[in-house]
């Protein structure tokens, strides 16, 4: 069985079991670590469409799934549910390419995932032959919560709960949240930050009381903890990379870099996963708002979360504990599952933890890291749509000033993809003060004033969303959340 948990080689499962659970019952992370089954031939995938590469890189990965199972999911996630037919278009700017991730049903990058996670989850009841009600956990810094409520929305054999940090989200973020319609959705705001939420939500998937409370049912989640949130991220890379070769902006097995706005680890890691199957990128560039904790351990070695939590404009980034990172760890120690453990207890015990020498060496070699300041993230919002007529919003500018610091660094010529997260319309009052706009009214107000002044398309699944009923009212505190999600069951 190829997955393993990241603090146990003892505890071992198939894909359809690893989705299932989420978590490892040791608080572990599953992977795999077996990549020269893995390999890609490049030149086989340079004519794909993204359903095709998506069909590929899934059969890989998901080994007990059958492939008639995976085409299933796969149209089921990228027919008709994104407003372009290429799921993720690349755009050229003057000296570096865009990635849109945001074309699906939400406006963030987590739809590309978070569209096939049901039908993957649905797909792996099948194949264990289970009636159990399969109860998703879900901690959000603000996009993953829209993205997994529309995502499980009515899917049967499902419930869904949301936890969002209160007033750390943006208006839009909140607003999609908490119109969320379906007869199995739950969503509460919790009294903190996305680390409690994430804290919170991750002890109770591994709480053997709640589970034994819980007859006939299975607790999961949709965060990229769970490794078939991260597999479908895998794909876009490689799609990005054949836009490049097919528009022949370089040439096949030519070497690119990549640049993530990075907060939980998820969508950087999976251009690592990318790399580590065959794809030809150089330097993944890791790039942080002012909780800037990963900027800090890739430079040296050391993951210190004894630190202010600060409030950003990118709020999607405002995390200290990026659980994605025990992955990238695993495999760094080439599945020392000891080690890893070791250093995931002291981060729980003390709040940080100390990589060794040699993986302070590969760190370096494979990423780059720097941060952005809020006022540095506006003005580059304001630089790029001056000088390119292109408006991003807050996370995709972090990840392009942290471009600019990897230039100047001269570590490299190669082309370089930045990767943008959300429309700059889930973010408009960040937007409209970098843009020197007036900012001070209501921020759907606001969404009609960005379109006059920048002539950017509003996203359909944005417009009217202030006109929504309001569903859901829940405010908790982290201590909470057990007690709500038993309350809410047993409703």
């Amino acid at each position: 069985m190829p997955y393993k948990s990241t603090r146990s080689n003892d505890i071992e499962v198939h894909a359809s079991l690893a989705i299932l659970n989420g978590l490892s019952e040791d608080g572990g992370l599953y992977m795999r670590k077996d990549f020269d089954k893995l390999q890609i031939d490049l030149r086989s995938f340079q004519h794909f469409s993204y359903q095709e590469m998506a069909e590929n890189i899934l059969c890989r990965y998901l080994d007990d799934y059958p492939k008639e199972v995976i085409h299933e999911c796969v149209q089921k996630a990228y027919t008709h549910k994104f407003d372009t037919e290429e799921i993720v278009p690349l755009v050229k700017l003057k000296n570096t390419y865009i990635l849109e991730l945001f074309h699906g049903p939400t406006s963030a990058f987590k739809d590309v995932a978070l569209s096939i996670l049901p039908h993957l989850i649905q797909g792996a009841l099948k194949i264990q032959n289970t009636q159990d009600e399969i109860i998703i956990l879900t901690a959000t810094s603000g996009d993953t919560g829209k993205a997994a409520l529309e995502g499980f929305k009515d899917v049967n054999q499902t419930q869904i709960f949301v936890f969002y940090p209160n007033e750390k989200v943006s208006t839009i973020q909140k607003a999609q949240m908490v119109t969320q319609t379906g007869h199995n959705v739950h969503v509460a705001a919790v009294e903190g930050n996305f680390d409690d939420c994430q804290s919170a939500v991750k002890k109770i998937l591994t709480d053997e009381t709640i589970n034994a409370e819980m007859k006939n049912k299975r607790l999961s989640s949709a965060n990229s903890i769970n490794i078939g949130r991260l597999i479908p991220q895998i794909v876009y890379y490689f799609k990005a990379y054949m836009d490049l070769v097919n528009q022949q902006e370089i040439e096949m097995y030519e070497k690119v870099n990549f640049a993530v706005p990075t907060g939980n680890f998820g969508n950087i890691l999976a251009g690592y996963l990318a790399k580590k199957m065959g794809l030809p990128i150089d330097r993944l560039i890791c790039a942080s708002n002012e909780n800037n904790v990963l900027t800090d351990f890739i430079q040296t070695g050391i993951y210190n979360a004894n630190r202010s939590f600060k409030t950003t404009i990118s709020p999607s980034m405002d995390i200290l504990i990026s659980s994605n990172l025990e992955r990238l760890i695993y495999l760094l120690c080439e599945g020392n599952s000891a080690m890893v453990k070791n250093y995931m207890d002291e981060l729980s015990l003390k709040g940080s933890y100390e990589v060794c020498d040699l993986m302070k060496k590969k760190l370096q070699k494979e990423f780059f890291s720097g941060y952005a300041s809020d006022e540095q993230t506006e003005r580059i919002i304001q630089e790029v749509f001056e000088k390119e007529a292109y408006l991003m919003d807050p996370h995709t500018a972090v990840a392009y000033k942290v471009f600019q610091d990897f230039q100047k660094a001269q570590l490299n010529d190669h082309k370089t993809v930045i990767l943008a997260t959300a429309s700059p319309y889930k973010f408009t009052h960040a937007v409209m003060e970098s843009l020197h706009q007036d900012a001070a009214q209501d921020e759907f107000e606001l969404m009609k004033q960005l379109h006059e002044v920048t002539q950017v398309s509003i996203p359909e699944n944005l417009k009217d969303l202030d006109k929504k009923v309001i569903q859901h009212k829940d405010v908790i505190h982290p201590d909470e959340i057990k007690n709500y999600i038993l309350e809410k069951l047993g409703e």
